[in-house]
């Protein structure tokens, strides 16, 4: 398999060999890619007719990068006398700056074809090509190659054009160049994508200008986003490069949605280019004490976005939040219910979540007040259409049985939630970390509901039901015979009793009772559920493992992220560390930039970890991983206007530092070193 090679800004995107060319793929996601639409699916440069090959690949930046090629076939020593650069980025449109350089000493003629075509596939249609409903067409005049997509009022166009003369022809550009002894040609090629009509929206954006900047814009972007964030210095420094590298891909990963001009953070590259409610809600989580600014646009836009009526095909009940939402043409045409889609479980509870614990880092309780409306709808969502069964718990259950998801919580996919055996329960069903949330989001909504809405009624109602809650799971949950909780119940109340990575939230969530709480740390970094490089989805032994299966056996960096900050909420600071070190090990395998997952194979087994072969990369809430493990490793919790620090990391790891970590405090810089009882400290710094 070639190499691939992306760059990206925001929900744009290319992907190309390490050519640069773009072949047509009917499977994985190659072209140039905005708003779910593949506008370039074919993007071939030949030199007097032949292919070029690879002298190397410069990533330049996330938005850039650089391909030296040599025309003909490779060769131990290339003699060649021609060389091409192919330098390429992507700032709203994208640009790619061909430069062909003459070694030889006399003038040479030759012809550079780029042959062009676009395919206009919606993303849902690379694993499942269908026949296009609407009509392709291509026109030329001497200044501009268009290519559009016209189905009814959706359309989509592709507009190219070169700096220097060009044959425009509906294949392609041609070029037919004399450069002289050892000099060199050079054009600018610009790439233009329009939309119209989008998710049943009427409009038209040329995206270019929309979002476009320049190239020194995009970094000095950059760099002001580098330069804000909290600066990490450690004796480690495998954590300092996958600080650095996260930092990079969270400024890569936020795209601007149609309805708003917020920059929000994207799922990951390449499936999930676009706001995935419980996605975002979980990355801002992670950031907020390293980038804030994410938080309050993602909060505003779920708010906006909140359910407000019944509708089966796009899985929406009043007070629910969204899951994704996408822009594509089987969106536009209801093939897709993503417009937007609201088909998780968990996404309700995180945003109730995520909103006051943006209040105790930020203080910010005018935004906390402004939602105050869709916060109690979400708490009403919790008991009124997340408890299907009746019995207090959040259940899922599809509404819309043509493509809508069958499960609903993180673990999506068809066969994520299990018995021991194997067997699959019937739905609905009641996942572990659902209650979790639901009582995490009613102890937080009763915090808010006295400190800002003035309702201390309220707030005793929701403490109230959330004891009742973590009683009544206490009891239902727990699988005496393992001495672990459940990873859901089925419909008849019984227990889906597959050993998982689940109950690991439930230790974020402080639902857990405090004497269950060692044998729950047992199981996380016990043999079965802990590879070594992190804590398993699924425990070896149970019916359904298999280390390079999605949910059922292997390693996601966000869950155990979430599982070590539970594990250290419970006072398992050892355990808190050791799944901390196996990730920030990990990372150094992956260049510093951990996956969405990788395999659940044992250390021992490996020597290092195996990438799951389709996995995102960069993952928004991978990127945000190494930020909550710090977070976790230093004890970083706000109390009122004071940052708390209570460092307690692994022997190895020595010095941590981070400074100006941005709060209601203003900028406090906090410090620990590799030893369990060493304290550490915080230091007051410059509002």
């Amino acid at each position: 398999m070639k190499r691939l090679v992306s760059i990206l800004d925001g929900n744009t995107f290319v992907v190309s060999d390490n050519r640069g060319d773009i072949d047509p793929s009917p499977t994985f996601p190659t072209g140039l890619f905005s708003y779910d639409t593949r506008f370039l699916s074919k993007w071939e440069l030949r030199v007097n007719g032949e292919r070029l090959n690879p002298l190397s690949v410069d990533d330049l930046q996330y938005f850039e990068s650089q391909f030296f090629l040599v025309p003909g076939e490779p060769t131990h020593y290339v003699d060649a006398k021609l060389s091409i650069i192919r330098h390429r980025t992507i700032c709203g449109s994208f640009m790619e700056v061909l430069t062909i350089l003459n070694h030889e000493d006399q003038p040479v003629e030759l012809t550079v074809q780029l042959d062009v075509e676009s395919d206009f596939a919606d993303l849902f249609e690379i694993k499942d090509v269908k026949g296009k409903l609407g009509t392709t067409t291509a026109t030329v005049d001497e200044n501009q190659l268009r290519l559009c997509y016209q189905r009814e009022t959706y359309r989509r166009e592709t507009v190219i054009t070169s700096s220097a003369p060009a044959e425009y022809r509906p294949e392609g550009l041609l070029f037919n160049l004399r450069i002289d002894a050892h000099g060199q040609w050079e054009t600018q090629i610009l790439v233009e994508t329009l939309v119209e009509g989008a998710g049943g929206r009427d409009i038209r954006i040329n995206l270019q200008r929309h979002h476009g900047r320049s190239r020194d814009e995009m970094r000095r972007e950059l760099d002001e986003w580098l330069a804000r964030a909290p600066k990490l210095t450690s004796d480690c420094e495998p954590l300092e490069e996958t600080y650095q590298r996260s930092l990079v891909d969270l400024a890569a990963l936020r795209y601007t949605p149609l309805a708003t001009g917020d920059r929000l953070p994207t799922a990951g590259l390449p499936w999930f280019m676009t706001l995935f409610g419980r996605d975002s809600i979980i990355t801002c989580l992670q950031t907020l004490p390293f980038t804030p600014e994410l938080t309050a646009p993602t909060l505003r836009y779920l708010a906006m976005a909140q359910g407000v009526h019944l509708d089966d095909f796009r899985d929406q009940e009043p007070g629910k939040i969204l899951h994704e939402t996408r822009y594509g043409e089987s969106t536009a045409f209801e093939e897709q219910p993503h417009s937007p889609y609201y088909g998780s479980a968990d996404s309700t509870a995180l945003f109730l979540i995520l909103l006051d614990e943006y209040e105790r880092w930020s203080g910010d309780t005018a935004l906390v007040a402004e939602l105050e409306h869709q916060a109690r709808a979400a708490l009403n969502w919790i008991d009124r259409y997340g408890d299907l069964m009746g019995n207090g718990y959040v259940w899922f259950e599809r509404r819309n049985l043509r493509n809508g998801l069958e499960n609903q919580c993180w673990k999506d996919s068809w066969d994520s939630i299990s018995y021991s055996s194997g067997r699959l329960p019937d739905f609905p069903r009641a996942t572990c970390e659902l209650q979790g949330y639901a009582y995490d989001a009613k102890m937080r909504g009763a915090r808010l509901a006295r400190l800002v809405w003035g309702d201390p009624l309220y707030a005793d109602r929701l403490e109230r039901e959330a004891a009742e809650l973590k009683q009544r799971f206490n009891r239902d949950f727990w699988v005496e015979k393992g001495e672990y909780y459940a990873l859901a119940l089925d419909t008849e109340g019984g227990q889906v009793d597959a050993l998982s990575s689940n109950m690991g939230h439930l230790l974020w969530s402080g639902i857990v009772d405090e004497d269950r709480a060692p044998k729950v740390a047992e199981h996380l970094v016990g043999p079965r559920l802990f590879s070594g490089w992190g804590v398993r989805t699924l425990a070896v032994g149970e019916g359904r493992y298999n280390p390079i299966g999605y949910h059922v056996g292997t390693v996601w960096p966000f869950d155990n992220s979430l599982i070590a900050w539970g594990l250290r909420r419970y006072g398992f600071r050892e355990e808190a560390g050791r799944i901390a070190e196996a990730m920030i090990d990990a990372a150094k395998y992956f260049d510093g930039r951990l996956p969405e997952a990788f395999a659940g194979y044992d250390r021992s087994l490996t020597k290092y970890p195996v990438q799951y072969p389709t996995a995102c990369n960069p993952q928004a809430w991978s990127t945000g991983t190494p930020m909550l493990l710090i977070r976790t490793l230093l004890g970083l919790e706000p109390h009122g206007e004071h940052l708390m620090v209570d460092p307690a990391m692994p022997e190895g790891m020595g010095r941590i530092e981070v400074l100006d970590i941005p709060g209601r405090w203003g900028l406090i810089d906090a410090f620990g070193r590799g030893r369990a009882e060493h304290r550490g400290a915080a230091r007051r710094g410059t509002d």
